[in-house]
């Protein structure tokens, strides 16, 4: 191992020992023994700021760094729909939030298998929609170990192979979040979002001014050669698919899925009150100023490092840093985008263990009054098939990280509309999902996304709807619905009354 080699990989080190123990420490003063709802959910108490650092990390993924960057090289401007359906989800989230946070409040539930169990009286629905979304968020897993790994890989020069830098991502994360829990999470966010905003912010200014004299110089050169990069559908043309249609498609469905995302719940439900997650709404989109930054430097990385192709183009934004900078601020930087993958890997993971804790292991006697330990097994086993997916077939996750996303949208009607609409029925809702969960395989795996170009999962989740009204209407309704509108217009349970009405788990 080089000089450099070594520094960056000490640097990195001290790091990842210090996200531990900062995850850890996380519990000081409310001792090991707390229930589910604590592990899950913070026990319901986190404030603005930890809420808006949590769901900050939980949507700057180390996509943002490498992925963003990628794109920025390959295509040019289709990337900008990350920060405008972001942004656009958390509009819809300053509503859906605070609704989703008073239904679980009231009825003590943890998730959104908890939401659609309770809704339509059905515990082995939940369990249905948990392991439904297992398979969609699994990759998520994958995919960060993976971004993770790279970095690793990437900023050691070389000295840490991807094998064990995979191991690393998978042991960091386990460490803290199987005993902390969601505030565990939160905690490592306030060091992630510091190391991210500042990195970033340095490479924003240092970049331009080292390969092209400013921005004026850079933004001309680019204007000039690479102008079929800041136009839809981007360099590629229409081959790429990433049209007006799929732009505008693609940011409509992703920013009504991301507030029923799992991850995104779980954010929501451990707030301490429904006013924070306003506030918090109202915050989060100035993180998405910090998207464009990568974005822009793989743009720059055209002009300093041409001719990468595939998977290497990810690496367009550690070229640069490599290529220019000193070891230990390579290392720096490795860490803040190695943590941009353990916060929402954590969160991931802490939301498979929620799910199968609380609605399908609970189902049998033996773990109905453990759900907890049984979580904090599954998020083990969780991780670890993704770990080992990653080292014998990481083609299999990520052939199902394409329908993830659209995937997910298709619980939309089963746990949004159903909760603001109680005439939907049971067989209409699950009807709907039957069919959008298979029209989304249907036309992903056939090569036919988008379609007419516009997101496959947006003409999935139209058919989806299309027949949960149909059997709804033509149906009879369920025999016992809940007064759940009632619930949802009442701003009663916040503050003093929510923690009486709040159930043990």
């Amino acid at each position: 191992m080089n000089g450099n080699a070594a520094v960056a990989t000490a640097v990195f080190a001290a790091f990842m020992v210090a996200t531990v123990v900062l995850g850890l420490l996380a519990l000081r003063g409310r001792g090991a023994g707390g229930g589910l709802a604590e592990w899950s959910v913070g026990g319901r108490s986190l404030g603005p700021v930890f809420i808006w650092v949590l769901m900050a990390g939980e949507g700057y993924t180390s996509f943002s760094y490498l992925g963003a960057a990628g794109w920025g090289y390959n295509y040019g401007a289709p990337v900008l729909y990350v920060v405008a359906y972001m942004s656009c989800g958390y509009a819809i989230g300053y509503v859906v939030g605070p609704m989703l946070w008073r239904y679980a409040r009231q009825h003590g539930l943890v998730g959104i298998t908890d939401m659609v169990a309770h809704r339509f009286g059905r515990p082995w629905l939940g369990a249905v929609v948990a392991v439904l979304a297992t398979v969609f968020l699994l990759p998520y897993i994958q995919l960060q170990i993976t971004g993770m790994g790279v970095v690793l890989s990437t900023v050691s020069y070389g000295a840490v192979s991807l094998n064990w830098a995979y191991f690393a991502a998978f042991a960091v994360t386990t460490a803290f979040v199987v005993v902390s829990g969601l505030r565990g999470s939160a905690w490592v966010s306030v060091l992630k979002d510091v190391l991210v905003i500042a990195t970033l912010g340095f490479l924003a200014l240092y970049v331009p001014l080292h390969y092209f004299d400013g921005y004026g110089p850079f933004l001309d050169r680019l204007v000039a050669q690479k102008s079929e990069w800041l136009t839809l559908p981007g360099h590629g043309g229409g081959d790429s698919g990433l049209g007006e249609a799929w732009f505008i498609s693609t940011s409509f469905l992703n920013s009504l899925t991301v507030v029923i995302f799992p991850t995104t719940v779980a954010g929501y439900l451990g707030a301490r009150n429904a006013d924070a997650l306003r506030r918090n709404a109202l915050y989060l989109p100035a993180y998405n100023v910090l998207l464009f930054v990568p974005m822009l430097l793989g743009m720059a990385a055209l002009f300093v490092v041409p001719g990468l192709a595939g998977a290497e183009s990810n690496l367009a934004l550690f070229k640069l840093v490599v290529d220019s900078l000193p070891a230990w601020a390579v290392g720096v930087i490795g860490v803040a985008a190695a943590l941009s993958s353990i916060v929402p890997m954590a969160v991931f993971m802490l939301v498979i263990g929620t799910m199968w804790g609380r609605s399908v292991l609970s189902l049998t006697p033996r773990f109905a009054q453990r759900q907890k330990s049984a979580a904090q097994v599954v998020v083990v086993a969780a991780g670890g098939l993704a770990l080992l997916l990653t080292y014998t077939a990481p083609n299999t996750l990520v052939r199902l990280s394409l329908i993830s996303y659209e995937g997910m949208a298709q619980l939309l009607p089963m746990v949004l509309l159903a909760l603001v609409w109680r005439r939907l029925t049971f067989r209409g809702a699950f009807s709907g999902l039957v069919v959008g969960v298979a029209a989304v395989c249907v036309l992903v795996f056939t090569g036919n996304d988008p379609v007419w170009g516009v997101n496959a999962g947006l003409v999935a989740l139209a058919a989806n709807l299309a027949v949960a009204l149909a059997v709804t209407f033509a149906g009879r309704p369920d025999a016992d619905p809940r007064p759940d509108a009632e619930v949802l217009a009442s701003d009663e349970v916040e503050g003093k009354e929510a923690d009486r009405l709040d159930a043990p788990v």
